[in-house]
């Protein structure tokens, strides 16, 4: 038996942390079916500076950068979903750009905004849909000057320049903004297909992979149930967030919602981290009779620095198209995905900078080390030492995706685990997939950051 010498006690508190974990995981699973697709954003806000930028992109460039008219493809998408469903500023922007004889336009609507200068404009359009020669003083938008798409809108609804705020040089800021966000992607895919034909011929040529020596602290599967499911679920998921919201909370009533949601974020995942990574550390004390750091723990090798840079980038750039291609087939199979992560909504939107520097670290620094020391520093080799290689590798990925607790992102996470399992054998650091980590989620983190209009 694989539990044979492990104690009562252990096995009893493995079982708890394992049903916990299970309903917890469903739960979150399920949950994660009504939360909406970020990619509806997304898609919006590139044609939002799409519109933004027309002025500024070459003529002969045009078509690769605008196919359609942005305006008229933001309406059809905004007409495709209930109105109901709509944010306030969303609601407005489909009355703005819908047709005169639109009924919408006629119905008594401004009920459904909270927002005081959203109903003011409702009221302004109605006024314009009844008399179409009615001429409103752009002095009255002025408030909607911080919103430069919504302002534009406005200027081409009623018929007034939009020049001073829409200038050429934010117009051409905007154009290197699509530029990027069209190109980058692009690149990187391209690289990284290279990259992994490469890797694929020399792995045909050789007929084997060059994995490096997987070396494994002494715990049992036991060990890797209690960390898992009773460090990172039960204590980390579970009874961490109850501490670090209410801190948060404590001392957060003068503050911006935006920055209060960051501050949850940050200290909710450091509160989660600090479970299962003391559990580790008790686990390599009861071995050892104490604890002392030493740089082959967990194979961190983080030496020589710029070999391991370069494993970690090469990684990145190699499994970049393979995740890609994962979640166009998910969008091909599943039409309107639900289940995105709340936090590429929270970058997407957000304002605040200060906010926004608190959500940088958060997932390109605190998230990939502490995942990197689970998934690949801990459970990895221990499963490849029970069950080999490939084994290790696709039971950790799909721990690592089912642990994001969004079913609609579980391939593409999943794909990325096998990714990162990879590099972290093939490099013989667990460093270089820590840089990988921190690149894909950096990437992510800069194509919303571009994004922000």
């Amino acid at each position: 038996m694989i539990f044979k010498n492990t104690s009562k006690s252990k096995l009893t508190l493995a079982f708890i942390s394992i049903v916990i974990t299970f309903f917890v995981w469903q739960q979150g699973l399920r949950d994660s079916l009504n939360r909406p697709s970020v990619s509806f954003d997304i898609s919006q806000k590139e044609q939002e500076i799409a519109e933004l930028s027309s002025q500024s992109i070459p003529v002969n460039l045009k078509k690769f950068f605008i196919i359609n008219d942005p305006v008229d493809e933001i309406n059809k998408s905004l007409s495709d979903v209930s109105f109901e469903e709509l944010t306030e500023r969303n609601k407005l922007i489909r009355i703005i750009t819908s047709e005169s004889n639109d009924p919408l336009i006629y119905k008594n609507i401004s009920k459904d905004f909270e927002d005081k200068n959203f109903k003011f404009l409702i009221d302004e359009i109605e006024k314009k849909s009844n008399n179409n020669s009615y001429k409103a003083n752009s002095d009255k938008f002025d408030f909607f000057k911080g919103d430069k798409f919504l302002y534009h809108l406005l200027s081409r609804k009623f018929d007034f320049e939009d020049s001073a705020l829409i200038t050429k040089s934010f117009s051409t800021k905007m154009f290197f903004k699509i530029l990027a966000i069209r190109l980058i992607p692009l690149l990187t895919i391209l690289i990284g297909s290279i990259l992994a034909l490469k890797i694929l011929w020399r792995t045909i040529s050789l007929k084997k992979f060059g994995w490096k020596e997987i070396k494994s602290l002494d715990l049992e599967l036991i060990d890797m149930v209690l960390l898992i499911a009773g460090g990172f679920v039960v204590l980390g998921e579970v009874v961490s967030p109850l501490f670090s919201i209410s801190l948060v909370e404590l001392f957060s009533k003068n503050i911006s919602n935006e920055l209060s949601q960051s501050l949850k974020i940050f200290f909710g995942y450091l509160f989660m981290a600090i479970p299962p990574l003391g559990i580790v550390f008790y686990q390599i004390k009861s071995l050892n009779g104490e604890f002392t750091f030493r740089k082959d723990y967990l194979q961190f090798n983080f030496l020589p620095i710029k070999y391991t840079f370069i494993q970690g980038i090469k990684g990145w750039l190699t499994i970049v198209p393979f995740v890609l291609l994962s979640s166009l087939i998910m969008n091909s199979l599943i039409d309107n995905q639900n289940g995105s992560n709340p936090l590429l909504e929270i970058v997407l939107n957000n304002k605040n900078y200060l906010s926004f520097f608190l959500l940088f670290v958060t997932t390109t620094l605190l998230a990939p080390i502490f995942e990197e020391i689970i998934f690949r520093g801990i459970l990895l080799p221990t499963l490849s030492r029970d069950f080999g290689v490939i084994s290790g590798i696709i039971v950790s990925a799909f721990i690592f995706a089912l642990a994001h607790l969004s079913l609609g992102e579980m391939p593409p996470l999943f794909v990325l685990g096998i990714g990162l399992a990879i590099t972290r054998i093939a490099s013989g650091s667990l460093f270089s997939s820590v840089i990988m980590h921190s690149l894909w989620n950096g990437l992510t983190f800069l194509n919303l950051f571009l994004l922000r209009t």
